[in-house]
């Protein structure tokens, strides 16, 4: 079984979250954080700043390091540690710079999530710990 790392960006805007609905990858069809793999030797805050950019073309600052989930994925044989920052302040409006990786980015209240949930964020709220 292959291990990888991810990464999920908590970016917050008068109280809501940006999730984007993926599509063309593993988790086709659910919501989840911006992010991505960990390059190998990349710092997660520079892993963080870099996926934020490349997917919504928002500039990310003043990193804070929130928790992780473990998710197996059988069918594929992979198992992500992902780990969860939070960026405290950022730039600009998301975009939806990768299409064939997502339908689009949406400011969601975090009371009132949109289902189904990527795995790992799923993982992660159910560990009790909040956005």
């Amino acid at each position: 079984m292959q291990q990888l790392i991810g990464v999920g960006v908590i970016i917050k805007n008068d109280g809501k979250i940006l999730l984007g609905k993926r599509i063309g990858s593993h988790g086709a069809g659910t919501w989840g954080l911006p992010g991505g793999h960990l390059e190998p030797g990349e710092e997660v805050e520079i892993c963080a700043e870099r996926e934020v950019t490349e997917e919504t073309g928002m500039e990310i600052s003043n990193i804070v390091r929130r928790g992780f989930s473990e998710t197996v994925y059988e069918d594929l044989q992979r198992q992500y540690i992902t780990l969860f920052v939070a960026a405290v302040s950022y730039t600009g409006e998301p975009q939806n710079c990768e299409p064939d990786k997502c339908g689009e980015w949406r400011w969601c209240d975090p009371q009132d999530l949109p289902e189904p949930l990527f795995a790992p964020l799923r993982s992660f709220l159910g560990q009790g710990h909040t956005l």
